[in-house]
């Protein structure tokens, strides 16, 4: 034991000549660090290096002891080290510098000059100028004077995650991640923040004083407002004190106390801010304010309300659903109580009026065996009069119908069934009249073959070619006015029944081309109730007797046609025509039908009846009637009829060469198609045959085909005993040898005109190639801003019309070859006609000469466009012209002006009523409720502009 005590301290003494011997060292080996960059790591380990020991001379107990001292000597040093940077940086820092860096030794600053930048964790700062303390989290930027244009260069940008500022000088300590910033410019959302001094609290939040906030991304905004103090959680919010709005550098006299921003961009609930305006005859109001419920990810709810100062008021609710792969639909309500004119006055005036519109479809994934959708579209007639945004939309104000519908289906694919049930609804918005379907149910096996054989053997067989099927419905309609619905009675009111309709056919073919398709249907009914009728000699009326039961009533028919087709070829000669048309063909495709159904009002079937008829006069008649008249469906109709059809429809085509198709030739439809059709009864006792008909139709182009029918009727107009101008029962026109009289036609025609199509027409003329590409892409983006299965009566061309003049290329400016901007005037101009030709059948009128009477023509013209001035100037028109009476139609006027940070509009409509909207707001969805002014008249004001 004395041994080892001994040897302990011979050991200990070596241990404390080395650290006096690094003291020493380092005494020596110091320098001036002013001038020089110093590492004091490797000080420490050049002073160690020179005073090590070597331990290979050491025995096993010396070496042991070394090494203990040693370890010991590294935990105090670490232990120091860690102790000198808790008030330090924890991470590496990453700095360049694109023109120098220098580093002050004594002060511990490093500078970094020319577009530097520091990242330091999420965290980068990017400045002209930077300097920074490595011994501490303190870093500063600033930017520099440019010699040449006395301007700012290389201000301050500093990023912290996805928060950015530009500012002036600023210093920031990373640690504490506080920082004092000048001259701040930063993005929240939609908006722009700016102060003069601002200070960045540890979680992120900016103490903004003498700050503006605008919408406008111009650096010098065209307006903004003045806040005094302002404090901005990014992503959030900012909450500002007093402030004022200027406009143009002009402050105005719009102050408030204080205001709130959100910025939130998550799916949340919170407040609508309401619209503010002035209606001539309901005053000011409040519109559009309430709140917005965030209900889940998959659904929302919208709640608004308004509120005019002569005590008109509404509610709305609307939401929207979505489920991946499911469905997805929306929901619209609203309720007005629109309350006119001053109270104890005779122009006072109340009423009430809704709306409810329902969309919901199901993915196609969700189920390939049973769909739901829904279209419903319902509205009081009074809604759309009242309704504050539909009164400035002609095409709204004068929709006339309203269609919805709900329909359920499933089917049985593994047997051929569907089952559908549904509702529909058709509504007149001109006299409130309303017919409604519900439910309807349907049940249908698909066309099925019941002799053919599971494995056939050899060729098919005729009666293998007889196929059936069934389609079944069940029905409950009413057509009453839209307050009595409400208050209709089932058993009264309602119409009901139930109908199942068997078709048996076939097709054969005969001679190799004739195609024979004989069948037969049948058709039963179900009704729940029937009429009795008697004549009341008394009183001379009348005397309907309804009594409800089951009643069954059927009928069934046969039918037989034969049709086949004709080909005809006609090749041009080379010498006249040239070789660029190949060929002519022609297609004709007769057809002829023969259908036969006997007489259902024959006594056997007990389908129709008839009363005896005594007048005041004593003059005896018989009345036929059908008990079956007041369900959803009716008896046969009472005679028989054997009656032959024929048609006749011819298809012309020519092909030609082109260099434009990948065959190198093209068919040129010259006559899409041109048919004609009429009948003949064999057992009708007047009037047998049957009008002519013809349909013509022409494919001018890709885009527009034109389309044009009309009716020759076959009997001659003549006299009866009493002097009345009727069609004779058996006299024709074919039999006097003249075509058939020509009853009328109604044509709609309409065409679109740009600027794009008229110099391409130029160009066409001058026999330079037209450039058609991406023609056919732009078309199709142009239907798909359209609903194809929304009810609605406006014309689709001429909105198109209204709203087709663009600029290409946005808003970059095309130049020419010689480097000027290229004059750009887009416009567009859709012009509709429509023309219905009839007959007037006034007696005054007819011409007892040639036995006709005069054709009467109802014509209107329809015109609608837009047209571009400038970049940011829109203006659109629609207006027609009724040549019957001589009047205007409805016309508008629109005229719009982007302001880059706000947008101006008016609109006027000038006839059948005059009223005007002028509108001015801001942009940004942010600002839009708050920053406008709203003018507008009413329709019943009849505002005179001349």
């Amino acid at each position: 034991m004395l041994l080892f005590v001994i040897l302990f301290v011979m050991a200990e003494a070596p241990m404390s000549f080395v650290s006096e011997a690094m003291r020493a060292s380092e005494a020596d080996d110091s320098v001036d660090t002013d001038t020089v960059l110093v590492d004091t790591t490797l000080v420490k380990g050049a002073a160690a290096a020179k005073i090590k020991r070597d331990t290979t001379t050491m025995d096993s107990i010396e070496l042991a002891v070394y090494k203990h001292n040693k370890a010991v000597d590294d935990s105090l040093e670490l232990d120091s080290i860690n102790r000198s940077r808790k008030n330090g940086i924890d991470s590496p820092v990453d700095y360049v510098a694109n023109d120098s860096l220098t580093y002050e030794a004594t002060s511990g600053l490093a500078h970094l000059y020319g577009e530097s930048d520091v990242k330091y964790q999420n965290m980068e700062l990017s400045a002209d100028h930077i300097y920074m303390s490595l011994d501490s989290s303190l870093v500063h930027a600033d930017s520099r004077i440019d010699t040449t244009t006395n301007e700012p260069k290389g201000s301050p940008v500093f990023k912290m995650g996805s928060d950015e500022y530009q500012s002036g000088p600023m210093a920031f300590n990373f640690k504490t991640k506080k920082g004092l910033i000048s001259d701040v410019y930063t993005q929240q959302e939609d908006g722009f923040l700016t102060s003069e001094v601002s200070k960045r609290g540890a979680n992120g939040e900016m103490f903004l004083q003498h700050g503006r906030y605008t919408t406008c991304d111009d650096p010098h905004p065209d307006f903004y407002l003045a806040l005094s103090r302002a404090k901005v959680r990014p992503g959030k919010d900012v909450v500002f004190g007093p402030a004022y709005l200027v406009v143009a550098d002009v402050p105005l006299p719009l102050a408030i106390p204080y205001g709130f921003f959100p910025f939130t961009k998550s799916y949340s609930s919170g407040l609508i801010m309401p619209t503010y305006g002035d209606e001539m005859s309901r005053g000011f109001y409040l519109r559009d304010g309430g709140y917005y419920f965030a209900l889940s990810d998959k659904m929302d709810l919208k709640l608004l309300g308004e509120i005019y100062t002569k005590g008109s008021w509404g509610l709305s609710a609307a939401s929207n659903y979505r489920k991946r792969y499911r469905y997805n639909g929306s929901f619209y309500f609203s309720y007005q109580n629109t309350v006119t004119g001053e109270k104890n006055m005779p122009d006072y005036a109340k009423q009430t009026s809704f709306k409810l519109q329902w969309n919901h479809s199901q993915d196609a994934k969700a189920n390939p065996f049973s769909t739901l959708r829904a279209s419903v579209n319902f509205a009081s007639t009074s809604y759309e009069q009242n309704n504050l945004t539909s009164m400035y939309n002609p095409q709204t104000r004068t929709q006339s119908t309203r269609t919805s519908s709900v329909a359920w289906s499933t089917n049985f694919s593994s047997i051929g069934m569907n089952i559908s049930a549904g509702m529909r609804l058709n509504q007149n918005m001109r006299d409130s009249t309303i017919g409604m379907s519900f439910p309807e149910l349907n049940i249908s096996v698909s066309q099925f073959y019941p002799f053919k054989r599971k494995k056939r053997v050899g060729t098919e067989r005729w009666y293998e070619k007889i196929s059936m099927s069934y389609t079944g419905t069940l029905n409950n309609e009413i057509n009453t006015k839209e307050n009595l619905l409400l208050h209709s009675k089932f058993n009264k009111d309602w119409k009901n029944g139930m109908q199942h309709v068997i078709p048996i056919k076939a097709n054969f073919t005969a001679l190799g081309y004739i195609t024979l398709s004989p069948s037969i249907n049948f058709t039963d009914r179900t009704l729940f109730s029937k009429v009795n009728k008697s004549w009341d000699a008394v009183n001379q009326r009348e005397v309907v007797d309804t009594i409800s039961g089951f009643y069954n009533v059927y009928n069934w028919s046969m039918n037989v046609s034969a049709s086949t087709k004709l080909y005809g070829f006609w090749v041009p000669s080379r010498k006249l025509f040239g070789d660029k048309i190949q060929a002519i063909r022609h297609v004709i495709s007769p057809s002829v039908s023969f259908s036969y159904a006997p007489d259902f009002s024959a006594e056997r079937y007990g389908y129709w009846k008839k009363y005896q008829k005594t007048d005041a006069n004593g003059n005896v008649t018989m009345v036929s009637y059908t008990p079956y008249s007041i369900g959803a469906y009716t008896a046969p109709s009472a005679g028989k009829s054997q009656t032959m059809n024929f048609e006749l429809s011819n298809n012309l085509e020519m092909k030609v060469k082109s260099e434009d198709d990948s065959t190198g030739y093209k068919k040129i439809s010259l006559i899409d198609e041109f048919r004609l059709s009429s009948f003949y009864n064999f057992a009708a006792k007047r009037q047998p045959m049957g009008p002519v008909e013809a349909n013509l139709r022409l494919k001018l182009s890709k885009s527009y085909t034109l389309n044009l029918s009309g009716t020759f009727a076959s009997y001659v107009y003549e006299e009866d005993s009493l002097g009345n101008i009727v069609e004779s029962d058996h006299t024709t026109y074919w039999q006097k040898g003249k075509i058939g009289r020509f009853q009328g036609i109604s044509q709609n025609l309409s065409y679109t005109l740009n600027n794009e199509k008229v110099m391409n027409l130029i160009k066409w003329l001058k026999g330079e190639k037209v450039d058609k590409k991406n023609k056919n892409a732009q078309r199709d983006d142009d239907d798909d801003d359209w609903e194809n299965d929304l009810e609605t009566n406006v014309d689709r061309d001429m909105e198109k019309g209204k709203h087709g003049a663009q600029r290409k290329g946005g808003d970059k400016a095309e130049t020419d070859e010689d480097g000027y901007m290229t004059f750009q005037f887009p416009w567009s101009l859709s012009i509709g006609y429509n023309i219905n030709m009839t007959e007037n059948r006034d007696k005054s009128k007819f011409n007892y000469k040639t036995m006709r009477y005069p054709y009467h023509f109802t014509q209107g013209l329809n015109l609608s466009g837009n047209f571009a001035i400038s970049d940011g100037w829109n203006i659109n028109f629609s207006s027609g012209y009724d040549f019957e009476n001589k009047k205007i139609s409805m016309t508008t006027a629109s005229l719009s002006r982007d302001l880059h940070c706000f947008s101006m509009s008016c609109s006027v409509v000038l006839a059948p009523y005059t009223s005007y909207n002028f509108s001015f707001r801001c942009n940004a969805a942010t600002l839009t409720d708050a920053l406008k002014y709203d003018k507008r008249s009413s329709s019943s004001n009849a505002v005179q502009w001349y």
